[in-house]
């Protein structure tokens, strides 16, 4: 798998502040499993991937 430099927001398919769909287009991934995983693990109880959704929101801007 190869990465595409250098990361940035897709802000023209985001649902909410385009993190997931930047992430997807950098590593390839299917931008609906990677939203899946983020709902899935916010869920389960883990409070990390908010805050690191978050994170990467403001800093990647």
């Amino acid at each position: 798998m190869a990465l595409n430099a250098p990361f940035r927001l897709d802000k023209t398919n985001a649902k909410l502040m385009g993190v997931c769909s930047g992430l997807a287009n950098y590593t390839g991934i299917e931008t609906v499993w990677l939203r899946v995983g983020f709902v899935a693990a916010a869920l389960l109880g883990f409070g990390a991937p908010v805050l690191i959704y978050l994170l990467i929101g403001f800093i990647a801007n």
